[in-house]
């Protein structure tokens, strides 16, 4: 297995898309390649793969913007795997369904609403390697969450929970590069004495670039989203009630 990253709109809206690709078969997917400017050079130079999939984790334009156009010129006639309300969308999968791709990678289609009602995360494992990683839109960032645009804390709540029971070991691809930002309103909650969050700020400092560095385990020890017993986000939040904090957890994010 091979994930390529793919920045877009860089330092305007720092947007991922990747290419997943079974190397055994050469075949890949194209996951939230929403501005075909940015890759298209990419695409038609430089990638040997058969991209055999569009998807999407969800319906919003700068994840899904380029399905048209790349659905009716580089790849003509592909599948568009996404979310129901996603352009051109040709399958949804179900929650839990299991995708194959090429000869040795299961994706593991995760439904995750709360930032839009049609969120999916994808999990995918290569049989043969055993390595392990999520694509996760914008419902988990490296030390942060997605807004709350089409839900609530109880659903993000449900959400996160769900891509925290993946192994610990899986590596996070998150649709956007928010780390930074994130890292500073985490500090803010948990408090300088996280060692693994300081960790992270560390590392933002000398990389521009995160995603693809950690995985679900890292993200139980920095990320106050997933970590709502902490006695730190307790404190910071003033709340008690695990979706109560989600909610306050939110706002502040939106606030800082």
């Amino acid at each position: 297995m091979h994930v390529t990253s793919l920045p877009m709109r860089w330092k305007s809206g720092d947007n991922y898309c990747y290419i997943l690709t079974d190397e055994s078969s050469n075949k890949s997917w194209i996951i939230d390649p929403a501005f075909p400017n940015d890759i298209e050079e990419y695409l038609l130079k430089k990638n040997k793969s058969d991209i055999v999939s569009i998807v999407n984790t969800h319906h919003h334009n700068d994840h899904s913007g380029g399905n048209k156009y790349l659905s009716t010129t580089i790849f003509k006639n592909i599948p568009i795997i996404a979310g129901h309300d996603s352009p051109g969308v040709s399958y949804t999968p179900s929650d839990n369904e299991i995708i194959q791709l090429g000869d040795n990678i299961e994706v593991t289609a995760i439904h995750t609403p709360c930032h839009t009602q049609d969120s999916i995360c994808y999990y995918a494992v290569d049989k043969k390697t055993k390595q392990k990683c999520v694509f996760t839109g914008d419902t988990l960032f490296i030390s942060g969450c997605g807004r709350f645009f089409e839900g609530n804390g109880e659903q993000m709540d449900k959400s996160l929970g769900k891509l925290m029971s993946l192994p610990s070991n899986t590596i996070v691809y998150p649709g956007h590069e928010y780390t930074e930002s994130n890292v500073k309103f985490s500090l803010s909650v948990l408090g300088q004495k996280n060692e693994a969050l300081n960790n992270l700020k560390n590392f933002c400092i000398k990389n521009e670039i995160t995603t693809g560095k950690f995985t679900i385990g890292d993200e139980k020890l920095f990320n106050p989203f997933v970590r709502l017993d902490d006695p730190e986000v307790l404190k910071a939040t003033g709340l008690t009630d695990p979706i109560e904090i989600m909610d306050k957890l939110r706002i502040m994010k939106n606030n800082f």
